[in-house]
């Protein structure tokens, strides 16, 4: 019994290996979960859902066994998608993010930003317009059309680069 438990176990290792996935479903219960009202209403929430009715174990094992598989196999994450709406005293902003990036919405007008490779794009109406690339774990390169600059990133940086474009 041994012989074929450790078989199937290396078996296993072969076509189950290196991938553990977003866990997107479990991401969205758990921040659902943090957003219902205080701690204490949150607490047992989270009590309730994880020993007495096991929602929490529920979504680890569809994330873990069949989301991280369509995941793994096709790239993309049926779950992945988030939307968020946000209120500025510029009005009412919504932001949908995928795989592949951000949407943004404000009233009619629409913007979405798209990465590819480390450089993120405009999307204008076919062409993509690049915005700007990583080029380490603390710089950009920002394109400026005809010109680009490399921007630290860090408050420093930023508040010198929007000095730059100022002049």
């Amino acid at each position: 019994m041994k012989k074929v438990f450790l078989t199937v176990a290396m078996a296993a290792t072969l076509f189950l290996s290196s991938c553990i996935g977003s866990f997107s479903l479990t991401k969205k219960y758990y921040n659902w979960n943090q957003s219902i009202g205080d701690k204490w209403i949150n607490e047992i929430v989270f009590f309730a859902t994880s020993c007495l009715i096991p929602v929490y174990g529920v979504c680890l094992f569809v994330d873990g066994v069949v989301i991280n598989s369509i995941e793994f196999w096709t790239g993309n994450n049926p779950v992945g998608s988030k939307t968020d709406v946000i209120n500025t005293e510029n009005g009412q902003y919504i932001v949908k993010s995928d795989e592949n990036g951000y949407t943004i919405t404000k009233g009619d007008e629409t913007v979405q930003f798209v990465n590819n490779n480390g450089t993120w794009f405009v999307v204008n109406g076919e062409e993509l317009v690049p915005m700007f690339t990583y080029t380490d774990d603390n710089h950009v390169c920002m394109n400026l059309g005809e010109t680009s600059t490399i921007v630290e990133l860090s408050q420093a940086g930023v508040d010198s680069f929007r000095a730059e474009l100022a002049k």
